[in-house]
């Protein structure tokens, strides 16, 4: 077993924990964060441990662009997208990452501060 198969994602994907799972594929899952940032906090984690974004490669972009459209998906299900959410990905302790499988954090329910709330892209 990998190290990334021994976080607390890898345990919640074998069920050796419990989640509030509110998606999930042969390839990814997702859940409710036990500590929410915002109303709705939800995590999107691959099944394929990859510690980081910053140790995926080339070969794992298909499966990373179908976390985001799951993200996505999930959003739009929930009636989220027209007022707005948020995607995070951390990467590295120094971002803040503390579970070292890669995941994506989805965010909404209210408006948002913090980065980008001032910026316009």
């Amino acid at each position: 077993m990998s190290e990334q198969d021994t976080t607390l994602f890898g345990k919640i994907i074998r069920r050796e924990i419990p989640a509030d799972i509110v998606f999930e594929n042969d390839e990814l899952i997702a859940f409710r964060d036990i500590a929410p940032s915002a109303p709705v906090h939800v995590l999107f984690v691959p099944k394929t441990p990859i510690a980081s974004l910053d140790a995926a490669t080339p070969d794992h972009a298909a499966l990373l662009g179908r976390l985001m459209i799951a993200a996505a998906e999930y959003a739009r299900s929930e009636g989220f997208a027209e007022d707005g959410y948020r995607v995070v990905m951390n990467c590295g302790r120094d971002a803040g990452q503390t579970v070292f499988q890669v995941h994506l954090h989805l965010l909404a329910g209210a408006p948002l501060g913090g980065f980008g709330a001032r910026h316009a892209h």
